[in-house]
């Protein structure tokens, strides 16, 4: 039995889909590895500065936040879920050194700032307001970035992201696949609903990948409209699993 006076120790305290209008009070809670308060209708993340430094994982998807604040503390966090909220702004991540993965999907994201992330090796910024991919160029140890349903007009600022494995810009304003030729590790490659118009090109843009690519999604541009579009595919990348919804056998 611990002493009178200790402080409850858990490692994990969830209050998904309990109607919270603000973030509860877990300062008594020492040694929080995760901290879910998802699906509420919580405005604001005042009160996470009471939330123990030690965390781990932080849930808080689904709700009506419009800052991201109070984070400073959590240089442990592997984890951040802000998906799903009214997020403008990326921003006060500086101290998030160990941050592994950071999902922002479903808010009003317009630009990528990133605060100097290094270790982050997933990014979700789905369903947002960008316009452009620039912002990314710090992140080298990045293996997924998912970017679909945004504005997006051009593909740059990828060719230093070395450990990219898998790359989802489908549903944007593409025109064209480039300024990818230097990513030797890409498995999935996901550019369906753009307006990319033909295949001229992918061999010499997609020259590093070309050995490990297994998945590419092309359809509903006008080049998957092309005579001969799966085999001409097929041929370029010998090792491909699935074109669009076809698993090659």
């Amino acid at each position: 039995m611990g002493r009178v006076g200790t402080p409850p120790f858990h490692s994990e305290l969830v209050f998904r889909d309990n109607k919270l209008t603000r973030i509860p009070d877990a300062s008594i809670f020492k040694g929080l590895l995760i901290f879910d308060v998802s699906f509420n209708e919580i405005s604001s993340l005042t009160g996470l500065s009471k939330v123990s430094s030690t965390l781990k994982e932080l849930y808080v998807s689904k709700n009506e936040v419009a800052k991201m604040e109070e984070l400073e503390h959590f240089c442990a966090l592997e984890i951040l879920e802000l998906g799903s909220n009214r997020l403008r702004v990326m921003e006060n991540l500086e101290t998030l050194t160990n941050l592994q993965e950071l999902w922002l999907g479903r808010n009003r994201i317009r630009t990528v700032n990133l605060c100097g992330l290094k270790l982050i090796k997933k990014i979700s910024l789905q369903s947002n307001r960008l316009t452009s991919m620039d912002g990314f160029q710090q992140c080298v140890a990045l293996e997924e970035l998912y970017l679909s349903h945004n504005g997006i007009q051009k593909m740059e600022g990828l060719s230093t992201l070395q450990n990219l494995r898998v790359l989802d810009v489908s549903s944007n304003k593409l025109t064209a696949i480039e300024n990818i030729e230097t990513l030797t590790r890409l498995e999935d490659l996901w550019l369906n609903d753009n307006q990319i118009p033909s295949l001229e090109g992918i061999e010499a843009t997609l020259a590093g990948s070309r050995e490990k690519l297994t998945t590419i999604y092309l359809e509903r541009n006008p080049c998957a409209k092309t005579p001969n579009y799966s085999s001409t595919l097929k041929k370029i990348f010998p090792n491909l699993e699935q074109i669009d919804s076809d698993i090659i056998s």
